[in-house]
């Protein structure tokens, strides 16, 4: 089946999937000269809750080889990108329950030099403000979450400073592009403080988070990035690569593989278990509350390198120290 036929007998079934690209700061939907408002005014009283899914650096929609409505956007991925997971399959989409909600694919051109990406991402956000604004006027009463990975985080972190108080429920950053600073001050706006930001970190992403801050000019000297964490009243810094955080999450929401790599920019999402994690704290989050995320859990994260760095544990040497006897 043609991506343009999937697209069609989506919107048939009324699948609860939408596919978004923006340009500049305009939306349109992806493949579909139709607009997105009459597309959106027939999912207004689909059940359950809306979650807005973007990517990350490198993706552009209808590039050959890194569109993401291909990719982890899309149901069903291309049989090209082997081992690639879906997020709206993952994220309970699909299924055909009547309470699955609407899941909102928000493509933006993530190509060329990061700085530049990174401009669009801040255009893409004020984007995505106005489509946020269009899902509360057709559905006020229906929660709104977004999950985004790397530099995708920019759009809800712009979209937080145009829209007002209710305008997103919870944000799920996944090792996150961007800067402390600009995370609080995003969260400290009228739709910031109404929001819950979920802060998923590794120490296996500290390379990339450590070439954000190389190449792109802090807001303030001295900034770090949000992947060495993030204080505030309504976040909680998760660190997946944190034996004492992946306790806690088994106990509490969903057990989460180990991770397997020292350097690996892909894990918050790759990880085993760690997609169905996202899924109840974005379809439970009135049970999954951050008091409830953040009791158990360590009361810093770990340092930056930590991992890369550390020493090897006792029973890692205990095969060398064989051979060598």
């Amino acid at each position: 089946m043609t991506d343009e036929h999937h697209y069609i007998l989506c919107e048939a079934e009324q699948m609860p999937i939408v596919r978004i690209n923006v340009e500049d700061d305009q939306i349109f939907l992806h493949r579909s000269p139709r607009p997105v408002y009459s597309v959106l005014r027939r999912t207004r009283d689909v059940s359950g809750p809306v979650v807005v899914m973007t990517h990350g650096y490198k993706y552009r929609p209808d590039d050959a080889k890194a569109c993401p409505h291909r990719h982890i956007l899309a149901l069903n991925p291309d049989g090209t990108y082997f081992g690639c997971p879906s997020w709206p399959q993952q994220l309970g989409f699909g299924a055909g329950f009547a309470d699955e909600g609407l899941g909102i694919a928000f493509g933006w051109n993530a190509q060329g030099p990061v700085w530049a990406a990174r401009r669009r991402a801040v255009e893409a956000g004020r984007a995505l403000a106005g489509l946020i604004r269009d899902l509360r006027r057709l559905n006020p009463v229906r929660p709104i979450h977004f999950i985004g990975h790397s530099m995708g985080v920019e759009l809800a972190l712009e979209a937080l400073h145009h829209s007002g108080s209710g305008a997103l429920n919870r944000i799920i950053s996944l090792t996150g592009a961007a800067y402390q600073s600009r995370a609080l001050c995003a969260l400290d706006t009228p739709a910031g403080r109404s929001a819950e930001f979920v802060n998923v970190t590794s120490r296996e992403n500290d390379l990339f988070d450590m070439a954000y801050e190389w190449l792109i000019q802090p807001p303030r000297r001295g900034d770090r990035s949000i992947g060495t964490g993030l204080q505030a009243p309504n976040a909680v810094t998760l660190q997946l690569d944190c034996p004492q955080t992946l306790a806690h999450l088994s106990r509490v929401v969903q057990p989460v593989g180990m991770p397997q790599r020292l350097i690996c920019h892909w894990s918050s999402y790759t990880r085993p278990g760690v997609l169905r994690l996202y899924t109840a704290l974005l379809r439970h989050d009135d049970r999954l509350c951050l008091g409830c995320l953040q009791t158990g859990l360590p009361d810093l994260p770990a340092p930056r390198w930590s991992r890369l760095f550390a020493l090897p544990r006792p029973h890692a040497l205990l095969p060398f120290a064989q051979k060598a006897s």
